[in-house]
């Protein structure tokens, strides 16, 4: 079986960071230095099959979107290799994945135009992703979720905040259908998937400006319907990073101001979020994947 780590990639601490790092999933502690992307990155998105991470998108080395697309081996601590480009260049976009195939979705490009287009990479062969279809509108800084076959958007910014959820078939690209809506509109949930593969979760959030919150949503992923009260995070928290075992979901990190917390939930079990360790510095605006979430079945 895949081992249960989890990676934080890039975000923004003193400045734009290019660091790695690392936790395992099923023990609590403190996060590692896993290795490097090749560039700085912040605002990006992630996602992940059991062997490969990948990091994309995002304001790489500097204010503008970047389109690079960059991947790591779960099994070897190392820097991160290129894998190709995806069709545009965007910042604050988000991930979902299969076991096979990867999907990029929204964000805003170099104009702060905020874009409906939806890429696809197949996460085993390095190459430019490919257009997927379109999200049911234009959104920015939104979270990701997943089973086997569903890919799951939500929440985010429109032309204003949105409780808005959407899916798309993984495995056959098409455009998003409305799923259903999130119990309060927010963007800057933590980025990244929680998923049991039946059940999806989205942590934290902003309402706009300084509205910041601890809440805690979940959705059944094959069953369409609005979202449903989990519980609530440690603290109030904005651009956070996540990911998950099929288990345990896990949210690191936070903005304004930046912090180092990481905290955890139990997914199939509503209720609070629990301490689980700190990351190596206060940080905001990663992504994160894993080796385990519940897109692997």
């Amino acid at each position: 079986p895949a081992s249960p780590i989890g990676l934080f990639g890039g975000g923004y601490d003193t400045g734009r960071s290019n660091v790695i790092q690392s936790i395992l999933i099923t023990t609590l502690g403190n996060s590692t230095d896993f290795g490097d992307l090749s560039v700085t990155f912040s605002s990006l998105a992630a996602l992940s099959s059991s062997v490969r991470g990948v990091f994309g998108n995002g304001r790489q080395d500097g204010s503008s979107p970047g389109n690079r697309i960059e991947f790591v081996t779960f099994a070897s601590a190392g820097n991160s290799t290129d894998f190709g480009d995806t069709t545009v260049a965007v910042r604050n976009s988000t991930g979902c994945s299969s076991s096979t195939r990867g999907v990029f979705m929204g964000g805003a490009n170099s104009s702060n135009a905020v874009q409906n287009v939806m890429d696809y990479i197949t996460i085993a062969s390095a190459g430019n992703a490919t257009d997927f279809g379109n999200l049911t509108a234009a959104k920015i800084s939104g979270t990701g979720s997943n089973s086997s076959t569903r890919g799951i958007y939500a929440l985010g910014y429109i032309s204003a905040v949105t409780n808005v959820i959407e899916y798309v078939t993984i495995a056959s690209a098409g455009n998003g259908t409305d799923f259903g809506d999130a119990t309060v509109a927010r963007l800057s949930p933590a980025n990244g998937v929680i998923s049991s593969g039946t059940r999806g979760v989205f942590a934290g959030g902003d309402t706009s400006g300084d509205g910041r919150l601890n809440t805690i949503d979940y959705i059944t992923i094959a069953t369409t319907g609005n979202a449903l009260d989990f519980g609530d995070l440690v603290a109030v928290s904005e651009a956070p990073a996540s990911c998950s075992s099929t288990v345990r979901g896990i949210i690191a990190g936070n903005a304004a101001p930046n912090s180092n917390v990481i905290q955890y939930i139990t997914i199939d079990s509503t209720g609070n979020a629990t301490d689980f360790g700190d990351l190596l510095s206060d940080i905001s605006s990663m992504a994160g994947c894993s080796a385990v979430h519940g897109g692997l079945a």
